[in-house]
């Protein structure tokens, strides 16, 4: 009788790890599932429906359009400047290089491919310092013979550039350019002694030919020039 109520008690205590019978645990991974696809199924109604396309065509009335515009023109500005210094320098009867910078406001590419100049009896004036403050005395715009090479008797010729210089957009940062005019400078060979160790201003251009419009910009600095 002792042995039996033993037997008995050991046989039905509680495991501390009850097994689950195998069809629970298919019910409950059939609920988990069920639980997966219902959550998906609302994403994907939810997703769906901020695209949702109906039977209701809708078309599009005449004249519908949208608005443009073009940029203004503004005119390049062309700036002389002390470096790089002239590689080639004037003496009577040579010719010397110019060194200038060109600046382009406009918000997209300007191709420059050739110069108006002065006449050739319109010079620079000298000055003692590559800042030009302070005027050179005895070279001056009358006297010292420095003038625009390949410039004729007519006011305007139209000079075009070995290469085209292409100035950047506003902002570029190839804009300001800057450029070598190589041998585009002339001295007379009667210029004043007063003209030696001189820095020059060259007379004013009287105008360019130039485009806007999409392009690769020149990188900055740049030798260039006209030869004739």
């Amino acid at each position: 009788m002792s042995f039996s109520n033993h037997f008995s008690l050991s046989f039905f205590s509680p495991s501390p790890h009850p097994v689950v019978e195998p069809r629970t645990q298919h019910a409950r991974r059939r609920r988990t599932i069920r639980r997966v696809l219902a959550a998906a199924l609302g994403m994907f109604l939810v997703a769906g429906g901020a695209f949702a396309v109906t039977n209701w065509l809708v078309g599009l009335n005449a004249g519908s359009s949208g608005e443009g515009q073009s940029a203004a023109v503004q005119n390049l500005t062309i700036t002389a400047i002390a470096v790089p210094a002239a590689t080639n320098q004037l003496f009577p009867g040579g010719t010397g290089d110019v060194v200038l910078t060109i600046t382009n406001p406009n918000p997209y590419p300007v191709t420059l491919t050739g110069v108006n100049l002065p006449t050739n009896a319109t010079y620079a004036g000298g000055f003692t310092t590559s800042a030009l403050s302070t005027a050179q005395g005895g070279c001056t715009t009358v006297t010292s013979l420095v003038a625009w090479n390949f410039a004729t008797g007519v006011s305007g010729s139209a000079h075009a550039l070995t290469s085209a210089l292409i100035v950047g957009a506003s902002g570029n940062a190839n804009n300001p350019l800057t450029v070598t005019l190589t041998s585009d400078a002339l001295m007379g060979a009667a210029a004043p002694a007063a003209c030696e160790n001189t820095f020059f201003s060259m007379p004013s251009l009287t105008g360019i030919a130039a485009t806007g419009g999409v392009a690769t910009a020149t990188n900055t600095p740049v030798v260039d020039a006209w030869t004739s």
